[in-house]
C-alpha cells in the first residue's frame, strides 16, 4: 500500500532556516527528513524528544565557557594527559 504524504506549511525566520539547513546537510539530512525524525521521536515517545527550559548559563558560566573555547583553540597553551598533569603539579 503506498503511503500517503500530507504538505505542511509554516514560517520560519530566514537565518534560522539557513543555519538549521547548513546543519542537515552536516548530518546529511534535509529539512524534511530532519523535520520527520522530531515527529516520529515525538509520537514515539509521546512527548517532545527534548527538554524544553528557560535555563541559561548567567554571566560566569559564559564567560568560562568562552575562556575554556579560547584555551582550546590557542596553539601556545601545552595539553597534558593526566600522568603528565599530576608529574607537573608534583614539581
Amino acid at each position: 500500500m503506498a503511503s500517503k504524504i500530507s504538505n505542511v506549511s509554516f514560517r520560519i525566520d530566514s537565518d534560522l532556516k539557513s543555519q538549521a539547513d547548513m546543519l542537515f546537510s552536516q548530518l546529511g539530512m534535509n529539512m524534511t527528513t530532519a523535520f520527520n525524525i522530531f515527529l516520529r521521536q515525538s509520537v514515539r515517545e509521546g512527548c517532545i524528544p527534548f527538554d524544553i527550559t528557560i535555563n541559561t548559563p548567567n554571566a560566569e558560566t559564559i564567560a568560562a565557557i568562552l575562556e575554556a573555547k579560547q584555551i582550546s583553540s590557542d596553539p601556545s597553551v601545552v595539553a597534558y594527559d593526566v600522568e603528565d598533569a599530576l608529574k607537573e603539579l608534583k614539581k
